[in-house]
């Protein structure tokens, strides 16, 4: 077991940790099983080729000697025609030599070696004579006949130091190659792998509190700089997505604290109301009590619909949405508030509607955004109220205008936030759940639209809803869409 384990460890640190490092690895190991056997290949095929190209050159001399012989003009001192053949020796049949080159001139007969008749040429290598040393000769007869001398022409044999050089050379050869491509692997390996080791070393900097940092980006279009590209996007979209959630949580909790200081006002007057008649039973009015409190349970239901609207507004898209003309629409919901408008001291609403401004929309939400529009502007309006519906480039404008005393410009924002009632409007009497222009907002954000206050043409204040027209081709689906902009 403990030989099993220290032979897994040994192979463990063997094994590269680095990707360069088994990259390199695995290229050395490649190019020795690849140039290894292709040099001993070579270096067999190099001696083969050499030693065929002697064996020719042998043949050709021993050839050319045998003709002189035959017609007589080898005599004494052969010059050899060929290249590399300088061993040439005419040896007669009683084994004397009777002429011969000048680097055989010394030598006795090169081999002992004879043709016959009938094998009048053939090749030999011989080492048999400690003066000649190894020689590689082609051996011819002069004649084809019993007692013809012999022709010995060839070279000598490249002794053990020859043949290791030769092989050395190789050797050599193919180790510089190895080490070349093993170096070669390593630095363009590190050179690629450069820019991961600066976004690995960023990324460890970046921590859950900043991930405002970006990773370097390398030049080209690379797989590591479309790496790099995609880790920044990615850490814009987390970054974005860190702001949008902290957002949100101090929005909840801001919204919580506000919710529940407007549900504990009525729950404490209902509470009061309700102590101080069940401790002076005699003295208390029941249909006042019973007044104070149901005008109270209005209040608390007033603010749980609203809120569950705009619960129900932020989680989910509006569905079925439908084609509606957005001036007969804000016209039947005048007509349906009429009564309300000719009581006694109500601002007169005077209407001016553009027909044929159409709109995807869910009705029901655009009559409660006018609704939430026209009751702010009651509490505030003195005379007048105007209510405009008109299109623009690419948007429908619904306008709701009052000759009140206006919204400075640094409230036109804290309006739209829930809970908001400015100074004139803190009372009970008169202002409401604080909720109407929240949700209006709300309402046109979720047509992909906009709410905003200005100045009003009397002085007052104009809320204007502004919704995307819709445009040919066209059609909602279940969940709303941003509908195309024309431009």
């Amino acid at each position: 077991m403990l030989i099993g384990l220290t032979r897994t460890a040994r192979r463990v640190r063997l094994r590269p940790r680095s990707i360069r490092g088994r990259v390199t690895l695995l290229v050395a190991c490649l190019s020795v099983l690849l140039l290894v056997p292709a040099g001993i290949l070579t270096a067999a095929l190099a001696r083969q080729r050499l030693a065929g190209m002697e064996w020719r050159n042998a043949r050709r001399q021993a050839d050319i000697t045998a003709a002189d012989v035959r017609t007589g003009r080898s005599q004494g001192l052969i010059v050899p025609q060929v290249s590399g053949a300088d061993l040439v020796q005419v040896v007669s049949s009683d084994h004397r030599v009777l002429a011969s080159s000048a680097a055989a001139r010394t030598l006795p007969p090169l081999t002992s070696k004879w043709p016959t008749p009938q094998e009048p040429r053939q090749d030999v290598q011989t080492c048999s004579t400690p003066q000649v040393g190894c020689v590689r000769l082609a051996a011819v007869l002069a004649w084809a006949a019993r007692g013809s001398p012999a022709v010995f022409a060839g070279s000598r044999v490249p002794g053990l130091v020859s043949t290791s050089m030769f092989d050395a050379f190789f050797a050599i050869q193919v180790t510089g190659l190895i080490a070349l491509a093993t170096w070669t692997t390593w630095r363009v390996t590190g050179r690629t792998l450069r820019p991961v080791e600066a976004i690995r070393a960023q990324l460890a900097l970046i921590n859950a509190d900043d991930r405002s940092s970006l990773v370097p980006e390398p030049p080209g279009d690379d797989e590591i700089a479309r790496l790099a590209r995609t880790i920044n996007t990615t850490m814009g979209r987390l970054d974005r997505a860190r702001r949008s959630l902290e957002g949100m949580l101090s929005r909840q909790r801001q919204f919580a604290s506000d919710a529940s200081h407007e549900l504990w006002t009525p729950i404490a007057g209902l509470r009061t109301q309700l102590e101080e008649a069940q401790l002076h039973p005699d003295e208390s009015d029941m249909s006042v009590v019973l007044a104070g409190a149901l005008g109270d349970v209005d209040r608390l239901e007033s603010i749980a619909s609203d809120l569950l609207l705009l619960a129900r507004l932020g989680a989910h898209p509006p569905e079925a949405l439908v084609r509606i003309d957005l001036a007969e629409l804000v016209r039947g919901e005048l007509l349906r508030l009429s009564p309300a408008s000719r009581a006694a001291q109500a601002p007169r609403i005077q209407p001016c509607l553009h027909p044929g401004v159409f709109v995807y929309a869910v009705p029901d939400h655009i009559r409660r955004a006018l609704g939430n529009l026209l009751d702010n502007a009651r509490r505030h309006a003195k005379r007048d109220i105007w209510v405009h519906v008109r299109s623009t480039a690419n948007s429908a404008e619904l306008t709701v205008d009052d000759d009140g005393e206006g919204i400075a410009a640094t409230d036109r924002e804290t309006v739209f936030l829930r809970f908001t009632r400015l100074d004139t409007a803190r009372s009970r009497d008169h202002g409401g759940t604080g909720l109407g222009l929240a949700i209006a907002r709300e309402i046109a954000q979720a047509h992909h639209g906009s709410m905003s206050v200005d100045e009003g043409i009397a002085g007052g204040a104009r809320f204007v809803l502004r919704i995307p027209l819709a445009q040919p081709g066209w059609e909602p689906r279940e969940t709303a869409e941003a509908p195309p902009e024309t431009a």
